[in-house]
């Protein structure tokens, strides 16, 4: 299968195979699974690992590894008919232990009848960088049938940073030794009880519409910008009657990002002409890839290198449509820019009121050694036969050369 790709799932039970390459220096892995309401786990019950290996449904459990020669895979055995009513979805995810899925080769994801082993789907993941943490695929509700979609969308946070991602709260130790006078055998250590950490969002307003990663924590790793949206039908009268081309999926929004590096050098990554940058070269901005799901849990995805934070001038994040609508109204489109350390910075297209198909979303400029995150929300009107992209370089100065580009 494709990345984002789905397939309809008709057996009632699926055994879900995750493997991989082993050899010397190789990370391990382990598969799980989250089942979520409205995007959301309900509580940490619904977070299916090897330290919580059954979901109390009896839907999900985890069938735990098993290794034959160079080759290991990891388990879960997903019950669709047991599966809750309210339960939308099925997230299975990877995560890796002791290095990044960039070290790890051969990874797959496979769905096995459980009845009889026949192989219903298989997705094989191969753009893998410093991600620690992956969904691989899901499992959804549509229309009263299941279907299996490849996802492979990363994380630099580990499992414990996707479980957070889908409400679980991550109970972090804090790591502190004991003190004794010299000589003195060090009493027995009790862990002190720790409180869950809970990152709050912060949201940009009119009022308050900068912040400054510095002082949110975000001064190195990765900044991840993420899209997603959905499509629903917009009621008549608007902008001319006009209506959400299909169903769910046939809208597609291209996440995009200007840039212009202290060297002077300016460029855009967008999946527009498979521009889509590098995390480790300039642009120091890489796009994982075109969906045209909208999917909550893919939806689109930048990371921007802090590492390189020295090397940016000003970066500006925009959202333009593609295909499929003629405005961001009723989208429901939303952006999270998160940084490895720091609070998430959340932004919503929902106020848009005009037939705009191109988002002027977040200027981010660097002042010394901090960045700052200027909301922006500038929804914009192309001229005809004007491009998106052309329009908002018109409406920041960027004064690039643009040419018709595919995808």
């Amino acid at each position: 299968m494709a990345k984002g790709s789905n397939v309809a799932v008709s057996a009632p039970a699926v055994r879900v195979e995750m493997g991989w390459r082993r050899g010397a220096g190789i990370p391990d892995a382990d598969a799980s699974a989250l089942l979520l309401v409205s995007g959301k786990v309900r509580s940490d019950a619904d977070f299916v690992f090897y330290n919580q290996p059954a979901h109390a449904s009896g839907a999900v459990r985890h069938e735990g590894k098993r290794t034959d020669g160079g080759a290991a895979t990891d388990t879960l055995h997903v019950d669709l008919a047991r599966v809750e009513r309210e339960v939308e979805k099925v997230i299975l995810a990877a995560s890796a232990d002791g290095g990044a899925f960039g070290q790890v080769p051969g990874l797959y994801i496979r769905l096995l009848d459980a009845a009889d082993g026949t192989e219903l789907a298989r997705f094989d993941s191969t753009d893998a960088t410093v991600e620690t943490a992956f969904v691989l695929g899901e499992l959804y509700r549509r229309q009263g049938t299941w279907k299996f979609r490849a996802v492979g969308q990363g994380y630099d946070s580990g499992l414990a940073g996707l479980a957070t991602d889908y409400g679980i709260v991550v109970d972090e130790p804090r790591h502190t030794a004991p003190t004794t006078p010299a000589g003195t055998p060090p009493a027995p250590h009790t862990a002190p009880a720790t409180a869950p950490v809970r990152r709050s969002k912060v949201t940009l307003t009119k009022a308050a519409p900068t912040v400054s990663l510095a002082k949110q924590g975000g001064t190195s790793g990765a900044l991840r910008v993420n899209l997603n949206w959905q499509t629903r039908t917009q009621p008549r009268g608007l902008f001319g009657g006009a209506r959400a081309r299909a169903a769910q999926g046939a809208v597609d929004l291209d996440l995009c990002a200007l840039y212009e590096l202290s060297d002077g050098r300016k460029g855009v990554v967008q999946a527009l002409g498979n521009a889509f940058g590098s995390v480790h070269r300039p642009p120091y901005i890489h796009l994982d890839g075109d969906d045209r799901s909208g999917s909550v849990v893919t939806g689109e995805n930048l990371t921007i290198n802090l590492d390189h934070r020295h090397d940016f001038r000003r970066i500006l994040v925009f959202v333009t449509i593609y295909e499929g609508a003629r405005s961001f109204a009723d989208l429901h489109a939303t952006v999270t820019l998160r940084p490895l350390n720091g609070a998430p910075i959340d932004f919503s297209l929902d106020e848009c009121t005009v037939p705009s198909t191109v988002c002027a979303l977040a200027l981010i400029t660097r002042e010394g050694g901090d960045l700052t995150v200027q909301r922006e929300a500038r929804y914009l009107v192309p001229d005809r036969g004007v491009s998106p992209q052309r329009t908002v370089d018109r409406a920041y100065g960027w004064g690039m050369n643009w040419t018709p580009g595919r995808k």
